[in-house]
């Protein structure tokens, strides 16, 4: 049976505009448990930001997080897939272009992200990626 993407991504855009702090962003990120957000204008996708490019583009040369804006930070050329898309094409775009997440686009307006995480356990539920995937977040504690 054929699983669509838009039966496996995360549902629900975490988005913010352009001109938002990386403060701002990392915030989101904690208080929703996921590890990136997208970056939008008016229901345009403008780049894709991971708490890896708030530590590795920001903090560790020094930015300071509460005034860089995320549009400075993000990755503008982003990797997108259709809803109605065969999971198989997320797999083969994410394979090809060595990326862990894809951008869900419906005619241009971001709808959520598809993560490495969502296809292995929606593909291979066994797998130790599933299982890593689908673990509750080490909260540090």
């Amino acid at each position: 049976m054929t699983q669509l993407v838009k039966d496996v991504m995360t549902i629900g855009v975490l988005a913010l505009p352009p001109e938002a702090s990386l403060v701002e962003a990392a915030r989101l990120m904690r208080d929703r448990d996921v590890g990136d957000v997208l970056v939008a204008d008016d229901d345009r996708l403008l780049g894709v930001l991971t708490d890896r490019d708030i530590a590795v583009r920001s903090v560790a040369m020094g930015h300071d997080p509460h005034i860089m804006p995320v549009r400075s930070v993000c990755t503008p050329d982003v990797l997108t897939v259709r809803p109605d898309a065969d999971s198989g094409e997320a797999v083969s775009i994410m394979r090809e272009h060595g990326v862990r997440r894809l951008a869900v686009v419906d005619d241009g307006h971001p709808m959520g992200v598809v993560t490495l995480g969502d296809l292995a356990r929606a593909r291979d539920p066994g797998s130790a990626l599933a299982g890593i995937s689908a673990a509750p977040p080490n909260t540090g504690a």
